[in-house]
This record gives structure tokens, C-alpha cells and sequence, in this order.
């Protein structure tokens, strides 16, 4: 599988859920939480999908080894059956000699044919190799982007309580213009001024009564001092009538 065959399907999933969620959003801590939720799991997908290549490519370079091995070990046959052949043609025995060369040929034949496929299988594992080193680097590159999902989610729910506070205390206030309580407090004052004009009335009323007493005593101390002159003034003429 190749690299942008795994991660074209796994972004497309998760691009498919990310706008879902978002279109059909309520709480956006859900939301986010979701979000994490769906991007760790794919993670997971593309570690199982790489995971897989990575096997492949193993295989692959665990035939070429053998391919490599038995090249070698075809080559020392090769070798072997070689020096054999010579060795009994030096010592006069020439069909030995041609079998044991036969053998050699064999040998080198099977050599080639495990040379040749370890040369084909190079080309696909260098390939692969490559394509293996670029998902890992792609995989580190998606968690990544899941920590800073997850500090996003951190931050974007604090903005979101934030918000849905300020929205609360605005509602509250749009609430307090509307009921206008100021104008319940004016209708207490009036009340009161009311009730205190009420004192002072009770109070004026109180003192002008109370004025009204003093002047009668003061009234009646006028008469007094009245009436005490006129006895000082008939004992006065009485007196002037016994001295005549």
C-alpha cells in the first residue's frame, strides 16, 4: 500500500468526521473530545496500515538475503565441483573430470538465476524503503498534530466556558434593562418621601399646638400683672383718701 493511498484515505476520514461533527455541533467540549477521540483512532489505522508495509518490505528483503546466501553458496559449490573435476582429470579420470564440470555448471547457473533475483528485488526494496521511511515521518507527523489537538482542545474549551459565562452575564443584563428595577427603587423613594411629609405634617401640627399653650401662659401672665396694678392702684387711692 502505498504512502499517499494511506494517508488520502485516513485524511479523508477524518476530514469527513471533523466536518460532521462541527455541522451537527451542540457542546463543543463533546465536540472536541470527539475529534481527539476520532484522530487518535486514526492513528491507530495508519499504524496498522504502515505496520503492514513495513511486514511486506521485510519479506521482501528477507528474500533477497536468501537469494544473496544462496547465490554465495552456489558459487562455493560452484567452486568445489570445479576443483573436484580438475582434480580427477589430473589423476586421468576424464569422465569424473567432465562430470564434476557439469556439476560446476549447475551450479554457476544456479548462482545466476539467485544473482538475478536479488538484483530485481533491489530496485522494489529501495522503493518500498522509502516509502516506509516517509510514513513513519508522516505518522510522527499526525501524533504530533494530535498534542497540539489535544492543547487545543484544552484552550478552545476554556475559550468556550468563557464565553458561555460572558454570555450568561450579558443575558443578566439584558435582563436587568428590561426589568428596570430603578424604577421600582424610585417608587419606594416616593413612598418614603411621602411618609416622611407625613412626620413633618404630624410634627408641624404638634408644635403649632404646643405654641398655642405657651401663649396662652403668656396670656394669662399679661392679665395677671393687669390686675395686680389695679389692686396697686386702688390701695393706692386708699391710701390717698385716709391722708385727705
Amino acid at each position: 500500500m502505498s504512502k499517499q493511498s494511506i494517508f488520502g484515505r485516513i485524511s479523508q476520514l477524518v476530514r469527513a468526521n471533523i466536518n460532521a461533527l462541527i455541522d451537527q455541533a451542540e457542546d463543543p467540549q463533546l465536540m472536541l473530545d470527539q475529534m481527539v477521540r476520532d484522530y487518535t483512532n486514526s492513528i491507530a489505522d495508519a499504524e496498522a496500515a504502515i505496520a503492514e508495509t513495513i511486514g511486506n518490505l521485510r519479506l521482501l528483503e528477507d528474500d533477497h538475503r536468501e537469494d544473496v546466501d544462496a547465490a554465495r553458496e552456489w558459487g562455493e559449490k560452484a567452486i568445489a565441483a570445479s576443483r573436484k573435476g580438475d582434480e580427477l582429470r589430473t589423476a586421468g579420470d576424464a569422465s569424473g573430470g567432465d562430470k564434476f564440470d557439469n556439476l560446476a555448471k549447475v551450479a554457476l547457473s544456479r548462482q545466476i538465476s539467485a544473482e538475478n533475483e536479488a538484483k530485481a528485488a533491489e530496485p522494489q526494496i529501495a522503493a518500498q524503503t522509502e516509502v516506509v521511511d516517509k510514513l513513519k515521518a508522516g505518522l510522527n507527523g499526525m501524533k504530533e498534530k494530535l498534542v497540539q489537538l489535544q492543547n487545543k482542545r484544552s484552550e478552545l474549551v476554556a475559550r468556550a466556558k468563557t464565553a458561555q459565562a460572558q454570555k450568561q452575564v450579558q443575558d443578566a443584563v439584558k435582563s436587568i434593562d428590561i426589568l428596570d428595577p430603578t424604577s421600582d427603587i424610585g417608587r419606594f423613594e416616593e413612598k418614603i418621601r411621602r411618609e416622611e411629609a407625613v412626620v413633618r405634617g404630624q410634627a408641624e401640627l404638634a408644635a403649632s399646638s404646643l405654641d398655642a399653650q405657651f401663649n396662652e401662659l403668656d396670656d394669662l401672665g399679661e392679665l395677671t400683672e393687669v390686675d395686680a396694678r389695679l389692686a396697686a392702684l386702688k390701695a393706692g387711692g386708699s391710701q390717698s383718701a385716709i391722708s385727705g
